[in-house]
C-alpha cells in the first residue's frame, strides 16, 4: 500500500466520523460542522437535536 492509500483509509469520505454527526448531517438542512457543533452543545439525544436543527439554517 502506498501512503496516501493508507491516509485516505484512516480518514472517511464524508470527514463525519460520530454517527449522530453522521445522521444529523444526512436529516437535516445542517452541515457536518453545525451538527457537530449542535452535538456538542447540546448533547446526544436525536429527537432533541432533530428539534433544533428543524430551527438552524444551513450553511450557504
Amino acid at each position: 500500500m502506498t501512503d496516501q492509500t493508507i491516509e485516505t483509509k484512516s480518514k472517511p469520505a464524508s470527514g463525519v466520523e460520530d454517527p449522530d454527526v453522521r445522521y444529523l448531517a444526512e436529516h437535516t438542512d445542517l452541515s457536518p460542522k453545525q451538527a457537530r457543533e449542535l452535538v456538542a452543545k447540546h448533547g446526544r439525544d436525536r429527537k432533541k437535536l432533530l428539534e433544533l436543527a428543524a430551527t438552524m439554517k444551513a450553511e450557504g
